[in-house]
């Protein structure tokens, strides 16, 4: 039983790093001096790594979270950044607004996450170029993206 008291305890603190990470995310994004000016040599600007960010959380980890533990085994397509940002991208949009609905999402999703039983973070997944995947690797991983981004803005900062 005390293993099960460590994972229960493990998915507690994911759960709260993911919004430590979204709420540094946020600040820091807002700190950024032009957040359109290119941060690396893929030409990707602040503006457009938050609304990445925003929509990834959104529209793939929160979306394989939820199809996790709703759906039998679901297949999950691999996701092109490039090919949504490309079709989806609004450089006019506010960037307080990106980063507001950022944090409602991130909000809701781990309130949504701390009231699923023990029973659906094990829930079975397939990606279909990675392979098979339990529901709590999908929020392993949308921490690690949120926590990739912030390492790129600072090292972009860092440069200026």
């Amino acid at each position: 039983m005390a293993e099960h008291k460590e994972l229960y305890e493990y998915r507690s603190r994911l759960q709260q790093r993911i919004l430590s990470a979204a709420q540094e995310f946020c600040a820091l994004f807002r700190e950024v001096p032009d957040p359109f000016a290119p941060l690396s040599s893929d030409g990707w600007n602040a503006h457009q790594i938050a609304a990445h960010v925003r929509d990834v959380d959104k529209h793939v980890y929160g979306l394989r979270l939820r199809r996790a533990v709703t759906e039998e085994h679901p297949v999950f397509e691999n996701f092109d950044g490039d090919a949504w940002i490309a079709a989806h991208y609004d450089p006019a949009e506010p960037l307080d607004k990106i980063l507001n609905e950022f944090r409602e999402s991130v909000d809701e999703l781990v309130g949504w996450l701390s009231e699923l039983p023990p029973e659906a973070w094990a829930r079975l997944t397939r990606h279909e170029v990675y392979g098979e995947f339990a529901m709590q690797t999908w929020a392993e991983r949308g921490l690690a993206h949120i926590v990739e981004h912030i390492a790129a803005i600072r090292e972009g900062r860092q440069t200026d």
